[in-house]
């Protein structure tokens, strides 16, 4: 290698220094907290000094009355998001791509696109609003205004205090943030399938409806295996800044998941040791998950990281 390639490189390596240094601060050191989910953690003493208790920790957390319901209503919303965020988009996709006209398409295109820029801060803000069930007509979201407006309703709904509608509001307002960008992957995909199948199509007398179902979905058929296989590492993942900035005490039971649940145990209640548990629990079964999801996404859809 020569002395001016060598200083490329080095170059290079020098912009990656901080990145990776971040990365390992933020990522990797932290990992050593784990051994708080085999201890008696107490910050006092540290991590060499707390009194070490095996699996007892997680022997507790299945018997904690929260652990169980808030597993199962992780596995409910995040599964509800994942077919949501498949569905929606696929079919936003096809019907985009069925536009003609350029402007109204790119006009369609980035007001979908705008919510996935905004954070959960951000949108809790305006949904709380949105979606207000309100004491009097003035102060009554303008989501429910309009269903009364239209007479699917006759009294307010709480969309976000009411325990068997908020789970359907967060798989709802997920899908809402996220299926404008999501339909990217199924655009590109849609670009790549030869105009020359929808030719030989219309010569045989399919009409679009049957050239979107016998030429369109199979060919993008490998990007709709991949994606739905590859989601299967987030089935863990219900999604936390959505959930703790619109949820409440009173949707606990159909709300809760397992990462608000780790926040309560270690940061409200400073029950390190049980919140460190509840969190390797998830993330062992998450990386299980992963690595599951990456061997199918290779069997099924030929896709591979390494």
């Amino acid at each position: 290698m020569s002395n001016s390639a060598r200083s490329r490189q080095r170059a290079f390596h020098m912009m990656l220094f901080l990145p990776v240094l971040l990365l390992f601060i933020f990522n990797y050191l932290p990992i050593f907290g784990l051994v708080m989910a085999f201890q008696d953690f107490q910050p006092g003493l540290g991590f060499l000094k707390s009194k070490w208790v095996g699996f007892d920790n997680f022997r507790t957390i299945y018997y904690l009355p929260d652990f169980l319901p808030a597993l199962r209503n992780t596995l409910m919303i995040a599964l509800g998001k994942i077919i949501g965020n498949i569905a929606v988009p696929l079919t936003f996709a096809l019907m985009l791509n069925e536009i003609k006209n350029k402007l109204f398409k790119k006009t369609v295109q980035t007001a979908t696109y705008l919510p996935y820029f905004l954070s959960w801060i951000v949108l809790s803000g305006i949904l709380i609003n949105f979606l207000s069930q309100g004491n009097t007509k003035s102060d009554t979201g303008l989501f429910n205004m309009f269903l009364q407006t239209i007479g699917l309703i006759g009294e307010p709904v709480n969309f976000l205090g009411d325990k068997n509608i908020f789970p359907w509001t967060m798989i709802l307002t997920d899908v809402w943030k996220n299926f404008g960008y999501n339909a990217i992957v199924y655009l590109a995909a849609l670009t790549g399938i030869d105009p020359g199948l929808y030719e030989a199509a219309a010569i045989d007398g399919a009409g679009r409806w049957k050239q979107t179902i016998h030429v369109t979905i199979p060919g993008i058929a490998p990007i709709i295996t991949l994606m739905t296989v590859l989601s299967i590492g987030n089935i863990l993942n219900a999604g936390f800044d959505q959930i703790f900035n619109l949820y409440s005490a009173s949707v606990y039971s159909t709300g809760d998941i397992i990462d608000t649940l780790v926040y309560r145990l270690g940061l409200v209640n400073q029950q390190y040791s049980l919140s460190a548990t509840v969190g390797f629990f998830k993330s062992v079964v998450s990386g299980i998950l992963i690595v599951a999801s990456y061997k199918l996404a290779d069997k099924f859809a030929g896709y591979r990281v390494f």
